[in-house]
């Protein structure tokens, strides 16, 4: 099969034939259709996240069981199915807590880029590839642990769920599981992304009072409007801290950052008031520090972190695009463009310039 390789950091992608081998204990085959273009793929192909290579990329993949491996109970043949970025082991404290993202396993999967277990799967000739995110799906095949794909209805069209994998349910979870929002509260997202424009659409979903973008591109604006913003601010063009500020009578509920940006971070907890809540939602390069001012912390605010949106994705996932088919979570909007494989390069190269929202790699 065709699989997207990469060899180094900094260096284009390969597209070329691999060896997958059989799905063994607890894993599944799944023959994918779509494959979502996320920035967190960006961040290891740059260099920005150690990763070990070579390493197939891909991680918002969704596509149609075809085999089963022994043990497997939740899944078989003909199930369609999207992959989650986070693991969970359902076993630990925080699986058992009902916080799975938090799942100790999921840390390991990503930095070693192995199957739960630190298994592989993917050979080049002789040479053992790893799997990004114990997924890699920029491959016409992928085998995962079964606790990795949740089953979803058979009527949805893979190339828009497919991005409810990682980046959607990352901002539509940040807003109304992590942040909490509540009607008629204030929020304001920094960045209008594929993430950011989810965060949107679930801040809108939960009720929203004052819904407020923030972004450098006029486009990515407009679409936030389009998603349910009430105002946006261009922050190229005017303080961003000082216009929510205005627009919300001194600061908003919750601050949401959605793109990476550690400066952009210390402005969003500068936006909040007194006792709220800001919510980092982007992946920063590793080895990046955040510098706030202690003293706003003696005005009650807070700072968290979230992984996927906090989502228990056995339950949100299929709830998030039963929202879709029903039209009320309109995630097809965040589509620009679809690639085959071996555009690949090309689409990483369109979400780096800004020139898509999100795209998808369809087989």
């Amino acid at each position: 099969m065709k699989a997207a390789i990469c060899y180094e950091p900094n260096t284009p992608l390969k597209v070329e034939e691999v060896t997958l081998d059989e799905p063994q204990a607890n894993e599944v085959l799944v023959k994918l259709v779509a494959t979502g273009v996320c920035h967190s793929d960006l961040h290891f192909i740059k260099g920005e996240m150690p990763q070990p290579m070579p390493v197939v990329m891909g991680h918002e993949g969704a596509g149609i069981v075809e085999k089963v491996g022994p043990g497997v109970t939740t899944l078989q043949p003909g199930d369609h199915v999207i992959f989650m970025v986070s693991f969970s082991c359902g076993k630990c404290r925080f699986c058992v807590e009902g916080r799975p993202t938090r799942c100790v396993e999921n840390l390991p999967i990503m930095s070693m880029a192995t199957l739960p277990g630190g298994g592989k799967r993917l050979r080049k000739g002789d040479q053992e590839l790893h799997h990004l995110f114990g997924l890699a799906c920029y491959a016409e095949y992928a085998v995962v642990h079964e606790r990795s794909a949740v089953k979803i209805r058979d009527d949805a069209p893979f190339e828009v769920i497919c991005l409810l994998g990682c980046g959607v349910s990352s901002g539509i979870g940040a807003a109304i599981n992590t942040a909490g929002v509540r009607p008629g509260e204030s929020v304001v997202i920094y960045g209008c992304g594929g993430v950011g424009l989810s965060a949107v659409m679930g801040a809108r979903l939960a009720g929203a009072g004052v819904l407020i973008a923030v972004d450098t591109l006029d486009r990515k604006l407009e679409k936030a409007k389009e998603l349910g913003a009430d105002y946006v601010i261009n922050a190229s063009q005017e303080d961003p801290m000082a216009k929510v500020l205005e627009l919300t009578g001194g600061g908003a509920d919750y601050a949401l950052e959605c793109i990476g940006n550690v400066d952009v971070m210390a402005q969003a907890f500068g936006s909040i008031h007194g006792g709220g809540k800001f919510i980092v939602v982007g992946m920063a390069p590793l080895g990046t520090t955040l510098n706030i001012q202690s003293y706003e912390f003696l005005l009650g605010k807070t700072i968290i972190g979230c992984v996927q949106g906090d989502i228990k994705a056995s339950v949100d996932v299929p709830r998030y695009v039963d929202l879709y088919m029903d039209g009320k979570l309109p995630i097809d909007k965040l589509i620009t463009k679809s690639y085959n494989l071996d555009e690949i390069n090309e689409a990483f190269g369109a979400l780096e310039r800004g020139d898509v929202i999100k795209s998808v790699i369809r087989f």
